[in-house]
């Protein structure tokens, strides 16, 4: 036996069942991704015109001490960044900018975690589905070539049938695919989503950001 028929023998055994089993399974963590993401932007979002208030007022009085305290009472990603800025202030503008850089890189990191687990989902799910087509459509054809063996009138009739099984067999293996793209477009949305609600919250937290340099800009 050959390696072709080694692995057709595998397929024809093994079937096709398990891989919409996989795409379940695959599914199921994709939804708890999505929902644990979503409840995540949540809480690290926040009001930034009322942040940029009250960072302004205590800026504006030097209060230096005050301004981190009331920034550490928001779970915000704007306010994580500027009270790590404000706490270097006594080195200058310029070390300030940098801790705030690197603050937003730290931040990025927490922001995009499994985001890769969607993306890659939403590229190979469909070919996950296809595979199953695939091994399918061999089960098929291994049933019509089974069929149209014998002579005569017997052989006619066994081809017939094998034929409808053939066609049912296909028709049911090309749901795999479906499953497939069904299990890909959630994620492939979600995905994009998630990616603009990071931007969101990066570009948000450059209103603090550059609230911070402006007054210790002026005061260096």
């Amino acid at each position: 036996m050959n390696a072709a028929d080694t692995v057709k023998h595998f397929f024809l055994s093994a079937g096709s069942g398990w891989v919409l089993w996989l795409l379940a399974a695959l599914s199921v963590a994709s939804v708890s991704v999505v929902v644990e993401r979503w409840l995540f932007y949540r809480t690290r979002d926040g009001d930034l015109v009322a942040l940029s208030r009250t960072l302004d007022r205590r800026l504006a009085a030097h209060e230096h001490a005050e301004a981190i305290e009331e920034l550490g009472h928001s779970p915000s990603v704007a306010a994580s960044i500027a009270a790590t800025g404000l706490r270097l202030a006594h080195l200058g503008p310029a070390a300030v900018e940098k801790a705030m850089h690197s603050a937003s890189a730290l931040e990025r990191t927490r922001l995009e975690k499994r985001l890769a687990y969607l993306g890659t989902l939403g590229n190979n799910a469909p070919f996950v589905g296809l595979f199953g087509t695939v091994i399918g459509v061999i089960q098929a054809f291994e049933a019509l070539g089974r069929g149209s063996e014998g002579r005569g009138v017997v052989a006619s009739a066994a081809t017939q049938v094998a034929s409808q099984a053939v066609m049912t067999a296909i028709a049911e293996a090309l749901v795999a695919t479906a499953v497939g793209i069904l299990v890909a477009l959630p994620a492939v949305a979600a995905y994009n989503y998630f990616q603009r609600r990071v931007a969101e919250l990066l570009a948000g937290s450059e209103v603090l950001s550059n609230l911070v340099l402006a007054y210790l800009s002026e005061t260096s």
